[in-house]
């Protein structure tokens, strides 16, 4: 898959680890992955749509701080999750919200194949044990869309790795990037610096 990493990737990474800050981070950081999934879909699947997506994030932002402690780099850990949530677009039929294509959703499976068994994840089963006790809130499937599927969002070709576009617009495969120096959890998206203390 082809993702972006920035400064904010970083602080993000940084704020998801720190005691204290987590729970604003995870919060932002949920509504800013519903808001830009829903911009993908048609304005009026937006909002019966939206109450999945809010609780679907909020269990992969526990996937991507398990996929760092398990050794993933932050660009590892972060697909996974992104992967996830295809997993999940593709179930209800939401070819238009995807970012890979649906024939390449079995490779990009394989690639993270151990950290998926152990957590019990799988294409009919995208968050696996992150589900919460509760479930994830139903939403309208499109699955006519799986019949010709056109993937409109979706960036073909690039399964067999992680690949990351860098601030300067280089696409490198293979993982990280190099993280800049001086990294501040608090300029992580929805972080108020005013309101929270690191120390």
């Amino acid at each position: 898959m082809k993702i972006v990493q920035n400064p904010r990737h970083w602080a993000s990474k940084k704020a998801l680890t720190t005691p204290g800050i987590r729970s604003v981070a995870n919060y932002a950081l949920v509504k800013m992955h519903t808001r830009i999934f829903l911009e993908k879909a048609d304005a009026d699947r937006r909002e019966e749509r939206r109450e999945h997506l809010d609780v679907f994030f909020e269990a992969t932002m526990d996937a991507y701080v398990a996929a760092l402690e398990s050794g993933y780099t932050e660009a590892e850990a972060r697909e996974i999750t992104h992967i996830q949530a295809n997993f999940d677009f593709f179930n209800h039929g939401w070819t238009e919200m995807m970012e890979i294509p649906g024939g390449e959703l079995e490779d990009h499976y394989r690639r993270y194949e151990e950290f998926f068994e152990r957590y019990g994840i799988s294409i009919d089963d995208p968050l696996g044990t992150f589900s919460p006790d509760d479930g994830v809130p139903a939403a309208p499937a499109t699955p006519g869309k799986l019949e010709t599927p056109e993937y409109e969002n979706a960036i073909a070709g690039f399964a067999d790795d992680v690949y990351v576009e860098t601030p300067d617009g280089e696409t490198v495969g293979g993982g990280d990037t190099e993280a800049p120096d001086g990294i501040d959890p608090r300029d992580a998206p929805g972080v108020d610096p005013d309101d929270v203390s690191t120390e």
